[in-house]
């Protein structure tokens, strides 16, 4: 049996545990900690996160969407497949580590991505993005710690509550959509989306697309105007 092989490990700003990437054979992992984040066998629900938004703002002029959370940059090459050429995406990644591994080691998982010239990639927390920007996105996409019940970082939280939640909505353009990604249901987050100005739906989706899998969740919220 190919034994896991760690490559690399950091520790995460803040009061953020050890991520570490491993490998075996041909299959990649990061880990926070015991507790998998991402694995490069099972990336159809964050393919899933950038199709469905995309999708509906792909044909704006000059589109402009933030991801929150690089991964091994398969929501990412989602988004590029989906968008015009005229089309900008911004990547805010906080593990600068995270940004290295996808220029090199896992970079071939999903093609590249980061070599496209409509991505920018900012390394430092998305929330900082967000208290900062109004009326900037057509598009926000967030795929941080794991969803609302996070895992890795307490700061996270505030993504996911009403104040980060204002934030969001207050940086979309009109009609814009926020896209969440989440390991599982949340009743709550749902009706803090309706609150804050969302008209929300949750998707139910496949982990590994059309292979199957554990199911996730993602909620699409579209800016009421």
């Amino acid at each position: 049996m190919i034994r896991w092989a760690l490559l690399d490990s950091v520790q995460a700003p803040g009061d953020g545990e050890h991520l570490r990437l491993l490998q075996r054979d041909t299959e990649f992992s990061i880990r926070a900690g015991n507790q998998e984040l991402m694995n490069s066998r099972v990336f159809g629900s964050e393919q899933a996160l950038a199709e469905l938004a995309c999708s509906r703002i792909a044909q704006r002029p000059t589109a402009r969407v933030l991801i929150g959370g690089l991964g091994m940059g398969y929501t990412l090459a989602a988004a590029l497949g989906a968008l015009n050429a005229d089309a900008q995406v911004v990547v805010a990644e906080l593990v600068p580590a995270v940004v290295m591994w996808n220029r090199g080691l896992i970079g071939h998982l999903a093609n590249h991505p980061l070599n496209d010239t409509r991505v920018q990639i900012r390394e430092l927390d998305v929330a900082k993005i967000l208290r900062k920007e109004t009326r900037a996105y057509d598009a926000i996409l967030l795929d941080v710690d794991n969803g609302p019940e996070g895992l890795t970082r307490k700061e996270n939280d505030w993504l996911y509550e009403l104040n980060g939640l204002n934030a969001a909505h207050a940086a979309l353009r009109p009609g814009g959509v926020l896209a969440v990604w989440s390991a599982g249901y949340d009743p709550a987050f749902t009706q803090r989306l309706v609150k804050v100005g969302f008209d929300a739906e949750e998707k139910r989706v496949r982990a590994r697309g059309a292979a199957g899998g554990a199911r996730h969740i993602i909620w699409m919220a579209t800016r009421r105007d």
